[in-house]
Parts: C-alpha cells; sequence; structure tokens
C-alpha cells in the first residue's frame, strides 16, 4: 500500500528520522539566566566576530546540570598506568591553550567562539595512556555518554575546555568542564564530564546508539 505514490515504510523511516534530528543532541534551550560575568565576554578575537554566549543554542538531555568546583573530580582511568582524580582547582592550573573553534550542530546550526583549557594531551601524558589503547569514552554528569579516537585527539591536541568568550564556563554550557571536538558535530561536544575511560574496544554513546555517525564529522553523514 502506498500513500501518493510513497511507500509507507519510506515514510516511517523518514519520520523516525525527522524525529532523531528534532530530539537530537543539540536541542535548543531556552535558558536565559545570566551565570556569568557578561561585561568580561569578549565579542571579538584575532579579527573574528564571537558568537555572545546569550546567544548560542544548546545541547543536553536532561537540562543545566550543577557541578560544585569544590567537590568535583575528573576520573581518568582504564587503559593507563597512572589513574587519576582530578579537581577543579588542578585542572585551572595545568599550563592552558585558548583557540578560535566553530561548534557546528548537526541539525545545520553552529556558533564561533574561543575556548579556553587544558589539552587532553597533557592529562594522558600525565595519566600515562598504554600503548594498546585506541578510544576514549566520555561520561558525564546528567547521564551523557560519547566517545572519539584516542589519535583523533592527540593529533589535534583536543581540549577539555572551562572559560568560553574569556568569561567561566557557563553551568548551561557545561561547567566544569566541555570537549572542544573540533571539526566534530556537537554531539561530540560532551558537557559535564565527569568520567574519562581510555579503551581499546569501540564505543557508541547516547545519540550513537539510536542512529547517529560515530564519526561524526562535520560535513559527513549525520547517521549511519
Amino acid at each position: 500500500m502506498t500513500v501518493k505514490s510513497i511507500p509507507i515504510g519510506l515514510l516511517i523511516i523518514s519520520f523516525i528520522i525527522s524525529g532523531f534530528i528534532l530530539f537530537s543532541g543539540c536541542i535548543d534551550e531556552s535558558d536565559t539566566q545570566q551565570t556569568y560575568n557578561t561585561s568580561a565576554e569578549v565579542t571579538e578575537y584575532e579579527g573574528r566576530e564571537l558568537t555572545p554566549i546569550s546567544e548560542q543554542r544548546n545541547n543536553a538531555i536532561r537540562g543545566t546540570q550543577q557541578i560544585d568546583p569544590d567537590t568535583y573530580k575528573l576520573r581518568v582511568y582504564g587503559m593507563v598506568d597512572n589513574p587519576m582524580n582530578i579537581s577543579y582547582d588542578q585542572l585551572t592550573a595545568y599550563p592552558s591553550d585558548t583557540r578560535f573553534v566553530r561548534l557546528d550542530c548537526v541539525e545545520g546550526w553552529g556558533f564561533d567562539a574561543i575556548w579556553t583549557g587544558v589539552t587532553l594531551n597533557t592529562i594522558f601524558e600525565e595519566a600515562q595512556v598504554q600503548e594498546n589503547a585506541t578510544n576514549v569514552i566520555f561520561y558525564c554528569e546528567d547521564g551523557y555518554s560519547t566517545s572519539l579516537e584516542l589519535d583523533y585527539l592527540a593529533d589535534n591536541d583536543i581540549m577539555l575546555a572551562y572559560e568560553l568568550n574569556n568569561v567561566t564556563l557557563p553551568p548551561e554550557r557545561g561547567f566544569p568542564i566541555q570537549v572542544v571536538a573540533e571539526d566534530k558535530y556537537g554531539y561530540k561536544w560532551a558537557k559535564w564530564v565527569t568520567g574519562i575511560e581510555v579503551t581499546d574496544e569501540p564505543y557508541e554513546g547516547y545519540w550513537e546508539k539510536v542512529g547517529y555517525n560515530n564519526n561524526a564529522d562535520v560535513g559527513g553523514p549525520a547517521f549511519g
């Protein structure tokens, strides 16, 4: 049976895919509370215009998480010789880097910002990642998870950001840290990260399990 010459099966698949996009990890959260020092926020960096935090669309599965910096610990474990529990003060004491990086959502929107934080290479060097490790899983306060290949993280010197546009990362953007997954779609930009597991196994996270592409390359396929 068909409707207007379109097979019912195709209509169902299209509906499911549309639902994935509508409820994807790039849902717009209308959180207008000012939880940061707006006077310190920068709007331009090296001649490039930045998107104000108040205009940045957001992604979350259970709303904004509130994490106490005084009790926060980032657990780094798995295929490492030196498992770590890193406090917020320790994270911000590492040598830092600042970069202009665009976040692109799989829905087609995005924003431009500068991010300041510690590179994962710095943490992995201290944790002593084992030779056969291939993958890194990020676990978040809200139950979200995703993974990225170790080679991608190392080769691109990917950072964990604790500042955005020159202000402390606001809670709605992932305080205390967000993965700045350059050239990957937004569902790889894990927020409120509490655990980092190094492994030699592939892993599908929250959205990848329902069909999103695990590579998540910007410009690449969204599904499959």
